[in-house]
């Protein structure tokens, strides 16, 4: 062994020649971190951070949903890593936002509950987002239009529908976390979602259903037939 050929020299090509021939499959979580951080950290032995990342969070997915702040915490990481690591998330939502985009939700509801997930889960505090949708059920639009803390977020059903408007919408498919994990939905949940309902049944736009993200799983209104009787 010499100093001019360390010897994760050849273990990074080996990664990354694995990956190419076969994606990420057969990787362990730390492998794939260690794989993405030889990318922003040059000369340098990334698997021990990797491993002390994933170790951290707790998991893969943790790991891409903390925030910037909680990342730069872990020594070791510089600004390159971190922004490579959000990005990686950035560019999964794009890509789903993108599947989602144009697809008629009533045939294909799996690409919005896919895309709300991978949007939602994870956050530390609720965050409640709105999918718009034209007269042909096909979804036009996407944002997170009020964040709160923990256990609570504050929507108003008239900016909602203020919203709605905005983007010429005639259907709205609404989605929400729950940090503790536990998708079922509240009292409040539901009566957020039956006063949204009314609001915007006054203009003819249409709730076509509320989503609510846990972990690992979601809970859907329009499966568990709770929406407004006048909806849809």
């Amino acid at each position: 062994m010499t100093k001019e050929n360390p010897h994760y020299i050849g273990h990074r090509e080996r990664l990354r020649k694995r990956f190419l021939k076969s994606g990420a499959e057969g990787f362990h979580d730390y492998e794939i971190l260690e794989l993405l951080l030889t990318y922003s950290i040059p000369r340098v032995d990334v698997k021990p951070l990797a491993k002390k990342l994933l170790g951290h969070f707790g998991s893969l997915s943790r790991v891409f949903d903390a925030s910037r702040k909680e990342i730069e915490e872990i020594q070791g990481l510089g600004s390159a890593s971190v922004t490579l690591i959000k990005l990686v998330k950035g560019v999964g939502s794009k890509y789903l936002a993108e599947k989602m985009e144009d697809k008629d939700f009533l045939s294909c509801p799996s690409a919005v509950f896919e895309f709300s997930r991978f949007e939602l889960e994870g956050r530390s505090h609720e965050a409640f987002m709105v999918i718009y949708l034209n007269t042909k059920n096909k979804v036009i639009h996407h944002e997170i239009l009020q964040e709160g803390d923990v256990d609570t977020v504050a929507v108003y059903p008239r900016r909602v529908v203020e919203s709605a408007l905005s983007h010429h919408s005639s259907g709205l498919i609404l989605a929400h976390n729950h940090p503790s994990g536990n998708p079922i939905p509240s009292e409040e949940d539901k009566r957020l979602t039956k006063d949204i309902a009314s609001a915007s049944s006054t203009l003819s736009i249409r709730v076509l259903d509320h989503v609510i993200v846990g972990k690992d799983t979601y809970f859907s209104f329009a499966e568990h037939n709770l929406l407004p009787a006048n909806v849809g």
